[in-house]
């Protein structure tokens, strides 16, 4: 497919028809997937697909102006302790060869962890066709996929070894379904302080203290959990950073642009902002 970078055969491997949930394969030229039932999806120009089952739209995903504070933010390095924390719990076992990323954005967070990971392929799945064109050219050993979280994924059965949530909703027994017997989930959260110098002068939504519990809720009884762990760092920002943090986010849908300029006029120019989140790691229950 001309302008767009190659499918990498595995990754494509771990996808399933989303009609009749088959395996697919690549037309020889990267054009688009067909499984053996004669269902075909055609790849968008951009280098990403659209696997949604039929008649189904997918949730509201993020807008172009938010995908494009989410590059600025996560390419200035501000999150590299999120992308740690997750590499640290997800490799933890052992190096995971299948990837899911669910709800993964710009593949940001994937594509750091493949560099460290040489044999390793994923797929970003995410409800943004914005995200997914970012997605697409993330990693060459990485298909981003648009797709809708709440229905059945399409990928696999027992495919992949991790998947991955951050920032995200989550699906429990899908994740249950496309997790290989000794798979994992890896979730991160915001913890109760995420943003809490900024969240009371910009009026951002704040973090729901039972977000934890919910949480688990959500994911029993098809997964159990494995152990957790915090991490907490002070970043310091200046006001153009602060501005894409709070664009990148659900706080974007919450704030007009003046308002947000005028509460940013009013904070230091420097603003010290506590990065928390909690890695909580499941498996499949037995």
């Amino acid at each position: 497919m001309s302008g767009a970078p190659p499918l990498d055969p595995r990754a494509v491997a771990l996808l399933a028809c989303p009609v009749c949930h088959r395996p697919v394969a690549a037309d020889p030229d990267g054009a688009g997937l067909s499984c053996a039932a004669g269902h075909r999806v055609d790849r968008a120009r951009q280098g990403h697909l659209t696997l949604l089952p039929p008649g189904r739209r997918p949730a509201t995903g993020d807008s172009a102006e938010m995908v494009a504070d989410r590059v600025a933010f996560l390419s200035a390095g501000h999150y590299d302790p999120v992308t740690a924390a997750l590499r640290a719990a997800a490799c933890a076992p052992g190096e995971p060869a299948a990837l899911l990323d669910l709800g993964g954005g710009t593949g940001h967070h994937l594509a750091r962890l493949l560099d460290g990971l040489p044999d390793a392929v994923g797929v970003v799945l995410d409800a943004s066709r914005y995200a997914a064109r970012r997605a697409a050219r993330a990693h060459p050993r990485a298909v981003a996929v648009v797709a809708d979280t709440w229905a059945r994924l399409p990928v696999l059965d027992a495919a992949v070894d991790r998947v991955l949530v951050v920032f995200a909703p989550r699906n429990g027994p899908e994740i249950a379904r496309v997790l290989r017997p000794d798979g994992q989930l890896v979730v991160v959260t915001p913890g109760p302080e995420h943003l809490a110098e900024i969240v009371g002068p910009l009026g951002l939504l704040r973090v729901d203290p039972g977000k934890a519990e919910r949480l688990s809720a959500t994911l029993e009884p098809h997964l159990e959990p494995v152990c957790a762990s915090t991490h907490r760092q002070t970043l310091v920002l200046d006001h153009a950073a602060v501005a894409t943090l709070v664009g990148m986010g659900p706080h974007a849908r919450h704030l007009s642009a003046s308002g947000l300029a005028a509460s940013l006029h009013r904070l230091p120019a420097s603003v010290q902002v506590t990065m928390a989140v909690d890695v909580a790691v499941y498996r499949r229950s037995r």
